[in-house]
């Protein structure tokens, strides 16, 4: 039995060195080295009282487009639609029967939360979920339904995990961690030891894709695969741009606490790696690989595309990953085999509106530009003749200015080198005297500028601002409320982006003198911001300059 008498601590990780000991494991269950062995973890984990072998995929379409054989694992077709009821049960069929008796607690907003209520339905364990106010209806319900008691604390998950420290401590419940404890860590490592078994030729796996949060997925896989696997397997973890807690780690040595992390990606948005994950990452992992929000939508469209089911923007990480490695590393047709691990299907309806915009963009298949030309009978079809046989998604345009005109126009790419396809309409427009720019990297204007064509002014002492916040209760008003009490509002743009991520555009008007006051703000705000003034967008689209 690897479980061991004592309650379990709540405690998540602090960015402060600390000694590492595993009181819950038996002795037979560590290396003489004093770290677990994980290979009998893996091979004696409890998953498979609860969980069946999820399917490994061939992708053919998504193969035969870039070159290599392509694998997904089926995570998202568990009961709970995530792989994390691997850990959470592994963790609580080890639990004394004192703890079973009193029941666990943990703190999640998502797919953790319902692989510990499943567990605790399964265990007769009674199980209390601590999940912020604003945690989406549809999750809520789901814990619920499952049989967990459900408390909802806090406007963001650090309040509600502070309540759920409280309980726990009143209580006496034990702690059911979302990954930082080696229990957790064996049963998410039973993916590994199903893809070996399960892969056709499994010495030729070039590579193991896998999402990093708090890290006990990757982890769980390293430990399996580079025991067993092939030499040649590499495992490499993939995170997002605003959410690379693993990859900033391993580069210092140590471990990094994020001070935001977007919330997009909210499966993985954990500001700082556990201690257990980071220390098998830095002996084990192969890699970090980043991915922007274009990149995850268009995986998102890729396992649908295949499968006909549609993941959670975590869920699709490792695809995204395992897309741009191939892309960075230039091993498009190279006929290498990769699996990409398909971790959760908890999508929020609200979403797919802003999936659908974003992933022709991140998949490279469509461009958006800004073109200014001649306000004149003909600049119009001239503009679309460079377009043209090609398909046009978006044109936007309205009377600003008599001498020209300011465009935003988007298309479909007719290559697969979007750089090179990209480039050369650039210089065709150049050669007509069009003034244009590729914008499809810039989220200002894919997220709001696009929506606000026709409106130029030249406001005094105006500063342009970008926000991204989780949407909760309060969080507009509070905005608003801070703004408007010293300054005023010249321009505003917010999109729901699903429903729990807003997204606001501002014009301030700041005069100099009150600068250092205003920065100061912004900082006592607490919100993610990008200042924006000097956007190129926002010059030729929403700034006069009369």
């Amino acid at each position: 039995m690897a479980g061991a008498s004592g309650s379990a601590t709540l405690e998540y990780a602090s960015s402060a060195p600390e000694p590492i000991t595993y009181p819950r494991l038996a002795q037979h269950y560590l290396l003489p080295s004093g770290s677990p062995d994980y290979l009998r973890l893996i091979l004696t984990s409890k998953v498979y009282e609860i969980v069946k072998e999820t399917p490994l995929i061939l992708c053919p379409s998504l193969s035969t487009r870039l070159g290599n054989q392509i694998w997904l694992k089926r995570e998202d077709l568990q009961d709970v639609f995530s792989f994390k009821i691997r850990g959470a049960y592994n963790f609580m069929a080890s639990l004394t029967e004192e703890e079973r008796w009193k029941g666990v607690i943990t703190c999640s907003a998502g797919n953790h939360a319902q692989g510990v209520a499943l567990s605790g339905s399964k265990l007769g364990v009674p199980c209390t979920i601590v999940m912020p106010k604003g945690t989406p209806s549809i999750k809520v319900r789901n814990v619920s339904r499952l049989g967990a008691k459900v408390v909802l604390h806090g406007l963001d998950f650090d309040e509600a995990k502070a309540e759920c420290a409280r309980l726990a401590a009143a209580h006496g419940l034990a702690f059911v961690p979302p990954y930082d404890d080696p229990l957790v860590v064996a049963g998410q490592g039973t993916i590994g030891m199903e893809i070996l078994k399960q892969m056709p030729d499994s010495d030729n796996i070039d590579g193991i894709f896998a999402a990093v949060g708090g890290g006990g997925l990757v982890a769980g896989i390293s430990e399996y695969v580079k025991r067993i696997g092939s030499p040649k397997t590499k495992v490499i973890g993939v995170e997002t741009l605003d959410g690379d807690a693993m990859a900033k780690s391993l580069e210092k040595g140590e471990r990094v606490t994020l001070n935001e992390v977007g919330p997009f990606s909210d499966g993985t948005a954990v500001k700082i790696v556990g201690v257990e994950p980071f220390r098998i990452c830095k002996q084990l992992l192969d890699g970090v690989v980043k991915a922007n929000t274009d990149e995850l939508c268009a995986a998102i469209k890729d396992v649908f595309e295949e499968t006909r089911s549609i993941t959670e923007p975590a869920g699709a990480l490792a695809l995204a990953g395992l897309k741009k490695y191939i892309q960075d590393n230039d091993l498009i047709g190279a006929q290498k085999k990769f699996v990409a691990v398909i971790s959760g299907a908890n999508m929020n309806f609200d979403r797919l509106r802003f999936v659908a915009e974003r992933a022709e963009l991140g998949e490279g298949r469509e461009a958006l530009l800004s073109v200014e030309i001649p306000e004149r009978p003909g600049s119009f079809i001239q503009l679309h003749g460079v377009i043209h046989p090609r398909a046009t998604t978006e044109f936007i345009y309205r009377y600003g200015d008599s001498e020209v005109a300011q465009i935003f126009i988007s298309f479909k790419l007719e290559t697969t080198n979007r750089a090179k396809e990209v480039d050369d309409v650039l210089k065709t427009l150049q050669s007509l005297d069009f003034k244009a720019l590729d914008i499809s990297d810039d989220e200002m204007a894919k997220s709001h500028t696009r929506y606000m064509i026709g409106g130029r002014k030249n406001v005094p002492n105006e500063r342009i601002f970008r926000f991204e916040f989780p949407e909760r209760p309060g969080a507009l008003r509070k905005f608003l409320e801070g703004i408007q009490t010293e300054w005023n509002i010249s321009l505003f743009h917010y999109r729901n982006h699903g429903a729990d991520l807003g997204k606001v555009l501002a014009g301030i008007q700041v005069p100099p003198e009150q600068a250092k006051k205003f920065d100061e703000f912004l900082e006592k705000l607490g919100y993610p911001y990008v200042e924006e003034t000097d956007n190129e967008v926002y010059k030729r689209y929403l700034r006069s300059s009369a």
